[in-house]
């Protein structure tokens, strides 16, 4: 329903929303534990098969977004190990491998991805979540910091943004549940006693994957960071952006993330 507009770019592609639950069952009000949980069952072979993904990590789970065109591919790849279903009406129907084989072809193995140089910006982040019923309290203040606190990124020249401290609010509203991403600085402005955070109150640092923009087609971004993430016991909150991907991590962990990452990037030259 948006208007056509010369401002807004828009992928070529149609996107579906994977949601991985353990057991068939997930608390409501669970806490996330990160894309760590998800990366050698889903991430990993789908990067094997050629699947693009996008990952969105929120307060309560993780979602991973794949190309509609490649969901044959999907199916095929995490059937083996997954009881896959989709929603219908609001039913969960179960699907197999029957239901999409028209016209699957077996991809082809895909070629070794790109390493994309990593950052980490100094900023100290912080996740949230609102009860709904109050959102209207904080709505003024939310649509500040979306549209005015901030200079648009288009006034700076490319990569001229000073990495020490990066500008980052994300906010998604899913059936129903808020998550929020902002800067601890950021976070003051609100009022405390809305803003809910888990009980520890921690604070995570951003690992941000790419030096330019990664586009849509490449594969193995996500995996790039969750696996070796994964194999360290290391949780994660991931969300991919139209331009980039962000991964943060509990602040007491990033010497160690960085790390880990660095001798992946030195290992596969």
């Amino acid at each position: 329903e948006l208007p056509p507009s010369e401002f807004m770019q828009v992928a070529d592609s149609t996107w579906l929303v994977l949601n991985v639950v353990s057991n068939g069952r997930e608390p409501p009000g669970c806490q996330a534990t990160g894309v760590t949980k998800i990366a050698r069952s889903v991430i990993a072979p789908l990067a094997e098969h050629h699947v693009s993904v996008l990952m969105l990590s929120t307060y309560q789970t993780d979602f991973i977004l794949v190309r509609e065109r490649d969901l044959p591919v999907v199916i095929h790849t995490l059937a083996g190990e997954f009881d896959i279903y989709r929603e219908e009406s609001g039913e969960c129907v179960p699907v197999t491998c029957d239901d999409v084989s028209n016209g699957f072809l077996k991809p082809k193995p895909a070629a070794s991805p790109t390493l994309h140089p990593v950052q980490s910006p100094q900023t100290r982040f912080c996740v949230l979540t609102v009860a709904p019923d109050t959102l209207p309290a904080i709505a003024t203040m939310l649509i500040d910091v979306l549209f005015y606190s901030h200079s648009p990124p288009w006034e700076a020249g490319a990569g001229s943004q000073d990495l020490d401290s990066i500008t980052f609010f994300s906010f998604s509203l899913i059936e129903g549940y808020i998550s929020i991403v902002m800067d601890a600085e950021t976070q003051k402005r609100f009022p405390s006693d809305l803003l809910l955070t888990s009980s520890t109150g921690e604070l995570w640092r951003m690992v941000r994957i790419g030096g330019q923009p990664l586009g849509f087609d490449e594969c193995g971004i996500v995996a790039q960071i969750a696996e070796p993430l994964a194999a360290a016991d290391i949780s994660a909150y991931y969300i991919s952006t139209f331009n980039f991907d962000h991964a943060l991590v509990p602040e007491e962990g990033i010497a160690e993330v960085i790390q880990l990452l660095q001798q992946r990037q030195e290992s596969s030259r």
